[in-house]
């Protein structure tokens, strides 16, 4: 197969197993910084790019960095809602998400953990979206989910390169 369309399927099939849980389960396992990560992860599979630490240690940064900045500086703010132009509320969130992207660039440099997506993460949640502590925690969760399933697909991928031969002969 083409590394074109075995990228996009495995990226397809990635956020597929997401999804199903979000639809399943009523929870929120669906959001944005999910796509590239799935993404990253078909794209640069075994790469240090695409390693559980860094993939998991980002989003568990931009997370974190997403609660304290919101709780900090933005709660009881949410983007879900327009704020008025210059009032204080606005600025409290644009300051939640300017803080959180700081803590979680600076948090992934110095633990080698560079994942760009976690920056969407932190954002997810710095500005209200995904804000309460529990959500954080699922965020992750989320995120180990989907590098389960990506280790999953690559050890199918490859018993079905190893003994695909075998089994059409």
């Amino acid at each position: 197969m083409d590394d074109r369309t075995g990228t996009t399927l495995h990226t397809g099939l990635l956020i597929s197993t997401t999804a199903a849980l979000a639809w399943l389960t009523g929870l929120p396992m669906l959001f944005p910084s999910l796509g590239p990560s799935a993404f990253v992860l078909a794209l640069f599979q075994d790469s240090e790019a695409a390693s559980p630490r860094r993939v998991i240690g980002g989003h568990a940064i931009g997370a974190a960095a997403g609660l304290l900045a919101y709780h900090l500086l933005g709660g009881g703010v949410s983007m879900t809602t327009a704020t008025d132009p210059g009032s204080i509320a606005g600025l409290r969130l644009a300051a939640s998400g300017v803080l959180a992207t700081t803590l979680t660039a600076g948090g992934m440099l110095a633990t080698d953990t560079r994942h760009p997506p976690a920056c969407a993460t932190t954002l997810i949640v710095s500005l209200g979206l995904l804000s309460r502590p529990l959500e954080g925690a699922l965020i992750v969760c989320t995120v180990v989910v989907l590098v389960i399933a990506h280790r999953l697909l690559l050890a199918t991928e490859r018993v079905g390169a190893r003994y695909g031969s075998e089994l059409r002969s």
